[in-house]
């Protein structure tokens, strides 16, 4: 639990999270496309076949979301982050050592469900529980320092795999977890029990702006709406560097590709600056708008460089304020009472709807081609925008009625 001293963020514990979240994502979501061909290789199957085996542990990942959320309630968010870090490394262990594909395809499924336990729902749910006031404010600064994950572990796993095998890496990485962030893990719980036994801590709760007999109706259409995004972005970033690559940019996908982690940054820096200006479905809707943008000019301009390097900026932009409104608009729109249980239900929905994006992109892009293929995606997106676009209106009104 983040330990708040007179309602100012701590900024170390902050800092902490923002280190495990950037290896957190690094090595066990990043990587996964860079590895994907060594991976086939060694197991003799087809390209296809490593993603579909992704898809379906994104899909058990999504399954497992609401239970995960419940525990955070029940249990907090920093003892379920310490216990994600020791389950990461051990499914990273067992990627490495997997002799089958069987062994393989069940070690990729325990990791998208450790990965629930040390990514943004845990990460959030451990700001919101301490002190929900400034609970959005944190959630931007630490996506803020997350945003670089990308950035860092595309490169690094790139180059890694020029003198170690995928296995050795796997190995590499586990060691990050279990010696990096598991420590950091354990601090922030220490801080927060801490908190808990000096009375220092002053905890209030934030209602939400959605009337109780609209909160049903609304979370499911929210939930939609991310299901719909999310899929959108998983089935790009997931072949970001190799689609990159096939589009015949060649050397140039890895550093376009990297572009993407900073544009992140850059636009929750914006929104640190000026986003209290906007409410968060009104983000939300953004970041959809800039997603499905950046996705439908690189199907159009193909290997443009120019188009490429403008695809990855607003494709960056756009899940940079999205990972801000993952964590923000549930609060805004629900209030801090069962953030856990409630956020899990939502990381379910958009987990499960989007488990199929990396092998169904895979499969498009072989069958149809990549351009058309992001042209298509781009269109689902619309949904996703169209369905935030009406949360915010709504909203919107009720808040004009209020005044």
């Amino acid at each position: 639990m983040i330990f708040v001293r007179e309602g100012r963020i701590h900024a170390g514990v902050v800092s902490a999270l923002g280190i495990t979240q950037i290896i957190g994502y690094g090595t066990l979501y990043y990587s996964f496309s860079i590895l994907a061909p060594q991976i086939a290789a060694d197991l003799g199957i087809g390209l296809e076949q490593v993603f579909a085996v992704f898809s379906v542990s994104l899909f058990v990942g999504g399954l497992s979301a609401p239970v995960i959320g419940k525990q955070m309630d029940k249990i907090g968010a920093a003892t379920v982050l310490s216990i994600g870090s020791v389950l990461s490394a051990f499914t990273l262990l067992l990627c490495a050592w997997s002799p089958s594909l069987a062994v393989f395809a069940a070690a990729i499924i325990l990791l998208e469900v450790s990965s629930g336990m040390v990514q943004y729902q845990a990460a959030f749910a451990a700001l919101v529980e301490n002190d929900p006031r400034t609970a959005s404010r944190s959630i931007t600064y630490l996506t803020l320092v997350a945003g670089f994950a990308s950035t860092i572990f595309w490169p690094i796993s790139a180059s890694l795999t020029g003198f170690l095998s995928w296995r050795e890496i796997y190995l590499v990485y586990a060691a990050l977890n279990l010696l990096v962030c598991m420590p950091l893990h354990l601090w922030i719980r220490a801080k927060g029990k801490a908190s808990h036994a000096t009375g220092k801590q002053d905890r209030e709760h934030v209602a939400g702006v959605v009337p109780p007999h609209r909160r049903r109706s609304v979370l499911i259409l929210v939930s939609v709406a991310f299901a719909i995004l999310g899929f959108t972005l998983s089935s790009v970033l997931a072949h970001m560097v190799p689609m990159l690559g096939a589009l015949g940019l060649d050397t140039g996908a890895v550093i376009i590709g990297s572009l993407f982690g900073p544009a992140q940054v850059m636009s929750r820096l914006i929104n640190m600056i000026f986003g209290t200006r906007l409410s968060p479905p009104v983000l939300a809707a953004i970041s959809a708008a800039l997603m499905i943008v950046g996705t439908a000019i690189l199907g159009v301009t193909g290997a443009s460089v120019v188009g490429a390097v403008t695809f990855a900026i607003c494709l960056g932009l756009g899940s940079g304020i999205n990972s801000i409104a993952q964590g923000s608009l549930p609060l805004y729109l629900f209030g801090s009472d069962g953030y856990g249980s409630l956020t899990g239900k939502m990381a379910s929905a958009r987990l499960a709807a989007g488990a199929a994006a990396p092998f169904a992109f895979a499969f498009a892009m072989q069958r149809l081609g990549t351009e058309i293929s992001l042209l298509a995606t781009a269109a689902l997106g619309g949904l996703g925008f169209a369905a935030f676009v009406s949360v915010a209106l709504e909203t919107r009104r009720k808040a004009t009625f209020s005044a």
